[in-house]
């Protein structure tokens, strides 16, 4: 089966999922498949919507409807969120907008109430109710789809795991309230539904957009959620799972799918993972999960257009990263606090040029950062200008051009292989109970880094890792689940960024915000939920 969100985005006739906000589950309205109607299309179609609620809002494209009732696309955009949630509340985002909610990411004061956080939420839980509609409508269809589908419930499982702890645990479609599940129920469940479905996923193979499957999972995107759960079972349940975090790792390591080193004569490898070709230009040979844009048939204010517009400013012009031929949507908005630019300059040398520039000076291609008229210091949160700003996404193709002069189609990259390299030297090391790491830790470390042309250092402590983790993937939708495993999120830690906690030069929160409240909503309308502690 050809894969393609647009081809079957509306299941006609067969599906109709809608969630409100009153409740997770509470006012799912399901229409089931209707066996007089060409049921193979149907779930063909219904196992397309089970991916694509990642990638689009609704069925409409961008300004179209949106799956969530009650909130708009952008509000409950998959991409959008997961950054907002893990980077805009960390050392590596500020954002300039006033919309409801911005300014507690930006100072870590969120509440049940957050409008963002609720549109995340019920995103994850709708993509969660497709998967069991799928996994109940579709028995026996066909063996790799349904494997498919369990990986993607696991996968917004762990998200809602991560993000909010003990949670409402649905598996099937249901109008009755969902019982609550403890983190380590929820851990345990990803683990076991893992282990299982990967034996039916389909055999481990790097593709371009051209090629059958791009898009879908195979056995190494759930090596690599197992290695992600693992290296984060210590803050999950207490226990530590180094020694499988790392075993999971080597899979990913030792399959297909492998780091992007070649580059082009004017983009380096590193700067193609993040282009608009990047389904084309050889980058998606490390892309395990690609989540498809098309700046005409599949198009979203959520994703990948979300992490170029939010960064651009009509005033970056006159090197290659250029507003107007990225994308003409320019809303001045997202970009770096001085700690994620300090990660690539930690002297404090910053020079206030241009990304190629950067990037040179640096001595490290992910230094994607435009200081032209800029100041580094986050003065002014609500002032574009104040901080540097992110050229990392764009729409530049490394040969032939756009579809589209606004809308994108710079494929997201939810899961790469590079994960797997950090992964793996972070839990040998961990393993080792060292601070500094082993050799066969550092040969994966020097891998990333000689990627980027960075120096390769003699050692790398723990601290270096964590670095290295905002160096490759900022941006990416992970800081606050790595600040945390480290130690340097909420509560007591000593780790400070330009407005934590809301003051400029930093304070510490209460350790409680490292989950993010249920919503007040689910609370009001589900009996069987009780409160997030803390909040």
């Amino acid at each position: 089966m050809n894969f393609n969100y647009i081809k079957h985005i509306v299941p006609a006739a067969a599906l109709l999922l809608t969630l409100g906000t009153s409740s997770c589950v509470g006012d799912l309205d399901v229409t089931p498949i209707d066996p007089s109607t060409n049921m193979e299309a149907d779930y063909e179609a219904l196992f397309n919507k089970c991916y694509a609620t990642m990638a689009v809002a609704g069925n409409g494209g961008a300004n179209g409807d949106c799956d969530v009732d009650g909130l708009d696309g952008g509000t409950t955009g998959f991409v959008r969120q997961l950054f907002n949630a893990n980077c805009l509340t960390t050392d590596e985002s500020i954002c300039a907008w006033g919309d409801e909610g911005i300014p507690a990411f930006n100072y870590n004061r969120w509440t049940s109430s957050h409008p963002m956080l609720k549109g995340f939420y019920y995103r994850l839980y709708f993509g969660i109710n497709l998967c069991n509609f799928y996994l109940t409508e579709a028995v026996d269809y066909d063996a790799t789809m349904t494997a498919e589908v369990r990986f993607l419930r696991a996968l917004h499982y762990y998200y809602l795991m991560d993000g909010w702890g003990s949670i409402p645990f649905p598996l099937t479609v249901s109008s009755e309230p969902a019982q609550q599940a403890s983190r380590q129920e929820v851990y345990d469940f990803i683990e076991s539904e893992l282990l299982d479905c990967v034996n039916d996923l389909s055999e481990p193979k790097a593709k371009t957009s051209s090629d059958t499957g791009y898009g879908r999972a195979d056995k190494a995107a759930a090596w690599l959620l197992l290695s992600r759960l693992y290296l984060n079972a210590q803050v999950y349940t207490g226990t530590p799972q180094w020694a499988k975090a790392a075993e999971y790792a080597k899979k990913v390591m030792d399959s297909p799918y492998k780091l992007y080193t070649v580059g082009s004569a004017n983009w380096t490898a590193y700067q193609m993972l993040f282009m608009g070709d990047n389904g084309e230009n050889g980058a998606s040979c490390e892309a395990l999960l690609p989540l498809l844009q098309d700046g005409v048939t599949t198009t979203s204010w959520g994703t990948s257009l979300f992490l170029m517009a939010g960064c651009f400013k009509e005033d970056m012009v006159g090197d290659k990263y250029t507003a107007g031929n990225n994308t003409t949507a320019n809303w001045q908005g997202n970009r770096a606090r001085p700690e994620l630019v300090a990660k690539f300059f930690p002297n404090g040398d910053a020079p206030a040029v241009m990304p190629t520039e950067m990037t040179e000076k640096a001595k490290d291609d992910r230094a994607l950062f435009w200081g032209k008229d800029r100041t580094l210091s986050v003065d002014d949160p609500s002032d574009f200008a104040s901080g540097y700003s992110i050229v990392k996404f764009t729409n530049y193709y490394t040969s032939g051009s756009a579809h589209h002069s606004q809308y994108v189609d710079t494929d997201f990259f939810l899961m790469r292989a590079a994960e797997a390299y950090l992964t793996y030297a972070e839990a040998l090391t961990r393993q080792a109970g060292t601070n500094q790491v082993t050799a066969e830790a550092k040969q994966a470390i020097d891998a990333v880094r000689s990627r980027a042309h960075a120096v390769i250092k003699n050692t790398y402590s723990m601290n270096d890792i964590l670095d290295e983790w905002s160096r490759e993937f900022y941006y990416e939708g992970r800081r606050r689940i790595d600040l945390i495993r480290f130690g340097q999120f909420g509560g007591n830690s000593t780790y400070m960024w330009q407005w934590k906690g809301g003051v400029q030069n930093g304070t510490t929160f209460a350790e409680y915000l490292n989950v993010f409240a249920l919503p007040d909503d689910d609370l009001n309308s589900n009996p069987n939920l009780t409160p997030t502690p803390g909040y």
